[in-house]
């Protein structure tokens, strides 16, 4: 599957945001790169139709699912992290294979504490988690190791790797770090 992104352009009240951005993404890793404040959350936004561009095409398989790691870890902070899976997944949710992705992302041993009580590199994790086991045909990841140390993101990337399948993965990030660990195809914003 391929996701191509020609001559996009946004602006808010007059302040250009996205200017001319080309590219495709395929199967892999893209790495979407740029300084904060750059675009790189308005041009997710816009891949998944939460915007629209001011001007140029999107191209989108129809019928693409996409799942999403936000900026903000939209979790219910009353449930514990199966709680917070089953909650999204509904009928899909099955147990092992969530059990197996919370232990890849070392949240194996939260048992029944609730989200409420994690810590911010713990719902990242869970948010992750998440986006990975929902059925999709691409994944969107917005700053998806913020707060994560560096033996914890090199287990997120592995469990990235591991279990995206032939899915195609965009990654916003400003980490060069995070773009080598996934061996991402780098796309400057400038």
């Amino acid at each position: 599957m391929e996701i191509r992104v020609n001559h996009l352009c946004k602006s808010y009240n007059g302040a250009s945001v996205l200017r001319d951005v080309t590219f495709t993404a395929g199967d892999g890793v893209t790495c979407v790169m740029a300084p904060s404040g750059c675009g790189k959350t308005t041009l997710l936004r816009i891949l998944l139709d939460l915007e629209t561009a001011d001007s140029g095409t999107v191209s989108v398989p129809e019928g693409c699912r996409w799942a999403a790691v936000f900026q903000e870890d939209r979790l219910l902070e009353q449930l514990d992290a199966a709680g917070n899976l089953r909650f999204i997944l509904g009928r899909e949710y099955d147990g092992a294979r969530a059990a197996a992705v919370l232990t890849e992302l070392g949240l194996g041993d939260v048992g029944g504490k609730s989200v409420r009580a994690f810590s911010g590199g713990m719902r990242r994790r869970l948010a992750l988690a998440r986006a990975l086991l929902a059925r999709s045909d691409a994944l969107a990841l917005d700053e998806p190791f913020a707060g994560l140390d560096g033996e914890t993101r090199q287990r997120a990337w592995s469990c990235i790797l591991r279990r995206r399948g032939q899915r195609p993965v965009l990654l916003v990030t400003h980490d060069e770090e995070d773009a080598a660990g996934l061996g991402a195809q780098i796309v400057r914003l400038a």
